[in-house]
């Protein structure tokens, strides 16, 4: 797949999840950025804004299988990863599919189950297979898990661990629809809902083709430098207690790179670093309780130390 398909194919994919997810076209482009990264997305907002009407449009303008689990405290391990049945007929045991087992997963208020079965979506996420009872399945690619939590309303919830944390490649808040958006809304839902309208523009084969593809853009070695570095200033941070990771460094870079494929180039500029680089850490950074006390939260921390770290200037003859 050349360069101008890739185009092609993007534009009708942002296109077709517009038709339903109205006036977030940034969050639209944030989402497709992130599995073109051939990453995970963390949806933090209050009810009724849209995540799930977000998700189930991008897998059907992608062609993509989709499983979606409401997360209660009685949704155990074996919902999501399947488990083994001794079957009768065939004289031995045989396995049955989780809810995982499907191109995009909806984890729908993940912080209102128990630790346990988080942990359960762990290897699913990161190794993109599952283990039961000693024997691995391999999931479809691609593969791709969208997780909701709601902020308020915390009474029962299980905050999510780091190491479930930082398997999330970005982590978004929509928001409420400004008022033309709104209006628009109300609109077009009078007689029909805009998800019945979406149709797939892409296959899950050409997904796969286009994160190949996102792959072999070019980042120059001083942008390497700049990522690093802002890594390292939210490990010295006196506001940080835990900085952002290795993984979170190299999710920086992949965001990047899927980011410039979708803006149309072939290579990386520190805007498409800059761009995604507070959606990237937000969610790994652990702060000093004094932070709190300065008024300081994690996206206020990430723009002082985007402003100060100095993007580098490329050679345009690079």
């Amino acid at each position: 797949m050349n360069k101008t398909q890739v185009n092609e194919k993007l534009y009708a994919v942002k296109k077709e999840v517009s038709r339903a997810v109205v006036g977030k076209e940034e969050i639209v482009e944030k989402v497709l950025t992130a599995i073109l990264a051939g990453g995970h997305i963390l949806l933090e907002d209050i009810p009724g804004v849209g995540k799930t009407t977000l998700a189930l449009a991008f897998s059907r303008a992608m062609g993509l299988q989709f499983q979606r689990v409401q997360f209660t405290p009685d949704v155990v391990p074996s919902d999501i990863t399947g488990f083994t049945m001794y079957d009768k007929a065939s004289g031995s045991f045989q396995y049955h599919p989780g809810a995982a087992m499907c191109n995009f997963f909806l984890a729908d208020e993940i912080n209102r189950t128990s630790s346990k079965t988080q942990s359960s979506l762990l290897e699913v996420m990161q190794e993109g297979k599952v283990t039961v009872d000693g024997e691995t399945h391999i999931l479809p690619r691609p593969f791709v898990v969208m997780a909701t939590q709601n902020p308020i309303g915390t009474a029962g919830t299980q905050m999510l661990p780091e190491a479930q944390l930082d398997r999330f490649m970005i982590k978004l808040s929509m928001g409420y629809p400004d008022f033309e958006a709104q209006v628009h809304i109300l609109k077009d839902r009078e007689k029909e809902d805009p998800l019945t309208l979406i149709e797939p523009v892409i296959s899950g084969e050409e997904v796969l083709e286009m994160i190949e593809h996102v792959k072999n853009i070019y980042v120059d070695d001083k942008l390497y430098h700049y990522i690093t570095m802002l890594a390292e200033e939210t490990r010295k941070h006196e506001y940080v207690k835990l900085g952002v990771s290795p993984r979170g460094a190299i999710s920086l870079c992949g965001m990047a790179k899927a980011g410039a494929c979708v803006k149309g180039r072939d290579y990386v500029v520190p805007e498409d670093i800059s761009r995604v680089f507070k959606d990237v850490c937000r969610h790994r950074l652990i702060l000093h309780p004094k932070a709190a006390l300065s008024d300081m939260d994690a996206d206020g921390i990430l723009d002082e130390i985007l402003e100060k770290t100095s993007a580098p200037k490329l050679d345009p003859g690079a």
